[in-house]
């Protein structure tokens, strides 16, 4: 395997050679992007970016636009090459040969499109043949195996109340639009898009070959089936309580919460053999999914799963397929106008379902050994701020203030990429239909998690692939991971970025993000060993749901779009973390020569340079549309109100930037929230 991966990073160099013998000096990173019209202390996210976005409108294709984005066009060219290079390799290794497989049969349109619906046909066969309720789920179980999720979900993970074993957990799913809200939601544009849903599934069914009659029959029975499960389903702020979302019980147990489902029966065709607990999410949804088996005719069923398989397959089937399923997800749900180039899509996919065998190959030519000392040493920085932080809180007695240094302490962090890989070897992508190939891959990943199932957990596994430009923390692990991919500033390589916007960029957007989830209104509920237990004392509890509610109360003051205001609820954790990785990435730049020196860089002192590369990760704007989705779905906050939101509470950004009680963002000092 080493040989092939030498073999693949000498092509891959030829390519980086020709493209840095093209290279000119650059701008800098920052300056160019400035809106000097607008004061920095009225809306920093639009000085530090206007100018950005005027010359960069959202490409057509595309629900917003932003540094991600660019990002990963360099990331959507370096992995292309990868996987054209697989194509071309005549001594392939095991992982080139899936690449290749993957890649060919996703772009091979003149297949897809002479296959048309014939790759799915005997799935379709088999939910038409459903003659029973035994029989029904037997289906929904072999969908489950093939990444469907009909009815509701299923997945081993930490247990977490005992984070060494891995569990089997159950949880609310079976919906087609994004969440419950859609459901029931009666403003106008949310009616708009229930409207347009039901106008989807009919023509999803009239492109199966039904007639009006009964495309329009099946369409209003899967409405009614969907209805009925997301009246039932947790609204998406209730789904952050660990405990209220962790129901412990025996088969027995579950036997009697759903009498109507044969557990061991489909513990058996889903791969599982003595199963003796689960957890249970949400047992009053499970009640639901009990009552519409009794209740729900077969017809009504059959219908419902053959929705939940074209949902799945569509991508991946002929054009019109694409197109209808583009239309409502894309189109009206986003507001994009055009498709994007099928060979990103394949490549979204493909990191989906083999991102771990490309990411073996990429980070051998694209994160060096010096960039990731640089991002390690950064993570020991940003640790030893919220160690002195902790320590001095006003707020927390001394016994929590231990187990909270015990716990900061014992984090884990993994940085650029896995030390150990996975093994593809067994996963069944050949020369066969790319939906297929898709299925393939996620039969092999549900037999893959389902075998931990019981076992010790894997502290050494990764969750995300190398190339992803993404980054997260694991509560049951209590581990940060930080994939090469976040650390990238488009057009710019590692060396070429002072420390000022790096420990903007990355220490706090992402590093100091990370950390501060372990000590965020969901993360704190976990243990130093990742167990959720109560290590708080009842006064300490007390004291930061305070401090937390400050937060919740300036969140919820947002408008986003139209009459839709952020939920300062369920974005709660993640604005905890944003105000915490701003605060700790700036004391740990304060430490630094650069910082120290005060020497200006394109106009900018060190101090506003770090600002300003804490903005240059969230730089880049959305469509009405998606902004509107990602406030019934996201537990995000819209970018801007991640500039704008934390800052207005960090001391420093007012004395830096001279922001005086005139300015829009002003907030007295008695209003600022304080937490770590």
């Amino acid at each position: 395997m080493l040989n092939r991966i030498m073999a693949f990073s000498l092509l891959l160099l030829s390519v980086a050679c020709s493209q840095t013998e093209k290279s000119e000096k650059k701008p800098d990173v920052l300056a160019a992007h400035i809106d000097s019209s607008i004061h920095p202390g009225d809306d920093f996210f639009m000085y530090a970016n206007g100018n950005w976005i005027k010359q960069n409108p959202i490409p057509a294709e595309e629900s917003s636009w932003g540094i991600g984005n660019a990002v990963n066009e360099e990331l959507y060219e370096r992995v292309r090459h990868i996987n054209e290079i697989a194509v071309a390799d005549k001594n392939p290794s095991s992982n080139t040969r899936l690449i290749a497989a993957f890649w060919q049969s996703g772009m091979d349109t003149l297949r897809i499109e002479k296959e048309a619906l014939s790759p799915i046909q005997p799935f379709l066969n088999s939910i038409a043949g459903i003659q029973s309720k035994e029989g029904l789920q037997t289906v929904i179980a072999d969908m489950h195996t093939k990444g469907m999720g009909p009815a509701f979900s299923s997945f081993v993970y930490n247990d977490p109340k005992n984070s060494e074993k891995m569990a089997l957990i159950f949880w609310q799913g079976g919906l087609g639009m994004p969440n419950r809200d859609y459901y029931f939601k009666s403003d106008a544009r949310t009616t708009n898009i229930r409207n347009a849903y039901t106008e989807h599934l009919k023509k999803m069914f009239l492109l199966l070959g039904n007639t009006e009659a009964i495309a329009t029959q099946s369409a209003f029975q899967v409405m009614r089936m969907e209805t009925r499960l997301a009246n039932a389903s947790k609204k998406l702020e209730d789904l952050r309580d660990p405990y209220a979302n962790y129901n412990k019980m025996t088969v027995a147990g579950l036997e009697k919460l759903t009498p109507s489902i044969n557990w061991n029966a489909y513990f058996k065709q889903i791969g599982l053999s003595q199963v003796d607990t689960v957890i249970v999410g949400q047992p009053a949804f499970f009640q639901t999914v009990q009552n519409s088996l009794q209740t729900a005719s077969l017809d009504e069923w059959k219908a419902y799963l053959t929705w939940n398989l074209i949902n799945f397959a569509a991508p991946y089937l002929h054009q019109a397929m694409v197109n209808q399923d583009f239309d409502f997800f894309r189109r009206t749900l986003r507001g994009v106008e055009k498709q994007r180039p099928r060979w990103k899509s394949v490549l979204d996919q493909e990191k989906n379902s083999i991102g771990e065998a490309v990411g073996q190959l990429f980070v051998t030519e694209y994160f060096n050994e010096k960039a990731k000392k640089r991002y390690h040493d950064m993570v020991e920085d940003i640790r030893s701020v919220l160690k002195t932080r902790i320590e001095q809180l006003s707020w927390m007695q001394d016994s929590t203030k231990q187990k909270a240094l015990n716990k900061l302490a014992t984090m884990k962090k993994k940085v650029g990429y896995p030390d150990k890989w996975k093994d593809f070897q067994q996963m069944k992508i050949k020369n066969q239909s790319y939906v297929l190939n898709v299925m393939a891959a996620n039969e092999w990943w549900h037999q893959y998690e389902l075998a931990k199932y019981g076992k010790p957990v894997d502290r050494d596994e990764w969750s995300m692939v190398p190339q992803e430009y993404n980054a997260y923390y694991n509560p049951s692990n209590n581990e940060i991971v930080l994939p090469a991919g976040i650390f990238t500033v488009p057009g710019y390589r590692d060396e070429e970025l002072d420390d000022a916007v790096v420990y903007g960029y990355a220490g706090a957007s992402t590093i100091g993000h990370e950390i501060t989830h372990g000590f965020d209104d969901e993360g704190r509920q976990f243990d130093a060993n990742g167990n959720l237990s109560s290590w708080w004392s009842k006064q300490d509890e007390e004291a930061f749901n305070r401090r937390a509610q400050v937060m919740v109360d300036q969140f919820n003051q947002y408008r986003v779009v139209d009459s839709l205001f952020i939920n300062g609820k369920a974005t709660l954790g993640e604005n905890i973390a944003d105000l915490g990785g701003v605060i700790l990435g700036w004391e740990a730049f304060q430490k630094r020569p650069q910082y120290k020196e005060g020497k200006e860089i394109a106009g900018l002192s060190p101090a506003k340079r770090y600002f300003l590369g804490y903005a240059l990760g969230w730089l880049g704007h959305s469509r009405k549309e998606a902004l509107s989705n990602q406030i019934l779905t996201d537990v995000h906050s819209p970018a801007q109100f991640r500039v704008n939101g934390p800052f207005a509470d960090v001391d420093a950004f007012y004395q830096v930037f001279d922001v005086q009680p005139k300015h829009a963002l002003y907030r007295p000092d008695s209003t600022r929230v304080r937490i770590w």
